[in-house]
């Protein structure tokens, strides 16, 4: 079954997301998908989708959705806010972490991404047409069936239908937690065109995101970096992937993201374990962080531990009956007579 959502209002920084394109950089083509995997994740995990079923990845303020044709069972992930529209005017709050049925023309009005960033699946997932094997926006190529541009009024999304004769709900009754701390980083390739005291600074002090941040990178503000030189600043462009931070001759950091390019010319002082990487998608500006540095082997480590608490957070999901529908098996399995009598026709009962 096939069902249908229209973007009402387009809101700000939403994009559809999945697991990204890789394979593809040769091309020119940056790996995209969402910014914090864990987090698509269990959006799509409380509906039962496919785990790396195309998600809305909620960056910003004012997405408004209709739906078009549904019914449309939809899940959010995150610390974000909805309001379900009905036709009649009826308002009601969907909290995330929990799944709700939309009915056609119900719309959707999402809040704040109060972290920066939070997702909402629908059931069946978004299901555009792919390019180069995923439906990840990517605005700058410009990518055909993918939107290749901001969302605009009237858009159309389509996704698979809710299942109208199963009336229960999924709710997961405490949050997925991506972890806090220093993020942790494994130093270079290049952290040997930095001053013995410029790698210990970086290490030492609080960095703070900027304001100068988007789904390619974001730069980060704190003292300088000094390289060894003024030619150790620019290196022959090699390939970066996401997590590389590159400091360019002011001394600034700047961490890629997942639309972060294929080759850059900066020499790269670290790179942010896979782990951690989910982490750099709430870091709003004003935000601080640390890093810390760690082996390979303890990257390998972080990575499971992280893949072992998600597993264990998804055993929490549990079907709940929204308001309004009785729940039958727990009606037939209660015991409503404590016993019976038999009379024959003609005879008084006592």
């Amino acid at each position: 079954m096939s069902a249908m959502l229209e973007m009402v209002q387009p809101g700000i920084g939403s994009t559809v997301q999945d697991r990204g394109r890789a394979g593809h950089r040769h091309h020119g083509l940056p790996l995209s998908g969402w910014l914090d995997g864990p987090l698509a994740q269990a959006a799509n995990a409380l509906l039962g989708n496919d785990l790396n079923a195309a998600v809305l990845e909620l960056r910003g303020v004012g997405t408004v959705l209709r739906v078009a044709s549904g019914p449309v069972r939809i899940a959010l992930a995150g610390r974000i806010t909805a309001t379900r529209l009905g036709p009649d005017g009826g308002r009601s709050a969907l909290p995330a972490w929990q799944t709700a049925t939309l009915q056609e023309g119900e719309q959707l009005q999402l809040g704040t991404a109060d972290s920066g960033c939070a997702y909402l699946a629908v059931s069946g997932g978004m299901a555009l047409a792919p390019a180069f094997g995923s439906r990840a926006s990517y605005w700058r190529a410009g990518l055909s069936g993918v939107l290749g541009r901001p969302f605009q009024p009237g858009d159309r999304l389509p996704c698979g239908g809710a299942d109208a004769n199963d009336p229960r709900e999924w709710r997961c009754r405490s949050p997925w937690d991506s972890g806090t701390g220093p993020v942790r980083v494994m130093p270079g390739p290049q952290d040997d065109h930095f001053t013995a005291d410029a790698l210990a600074s970086f290490f030492a002090q609080d960095w703070q995101a900027t304001p100068a941040q988007d789904r390619m990178g974001l730069r980060l503000q704190g003292e300088a970096l000094a390289h060894n030189s003024p030619q150790a600043a620019d290196i022959v462009s090699d390939g970066v992937t996401p997590g590389a931070i590159q400091v360019p001759a002011n001394g600034q950091p700047i961490v890629l993201l997942a639309d972060g390019q294929t080759v850059g010319g900066y020499p790269k002082i670290a790179t942010v374990i896979t782990a951690d990487l989910p982490r750099l998608a709430h870091l709003r500006p004003g935000t601080r962080l640390r890093f810390a540095a760690v082996t390979a082997e303890q990257a390998h480590a972080a990575l499971r531990e992280q893949k072992a608490r998600w597993q264990q957070w998804l055993a929490g999901r549990e079907a709940f009956l929204p308001p309004g529908h009785l729940d039958a098996a727990a009606l037939y399995g209660s015991n409503l007579i404590s016993g019976m009598l038999a009379t024959h026709p003609g005879e008084d009962t006592p």
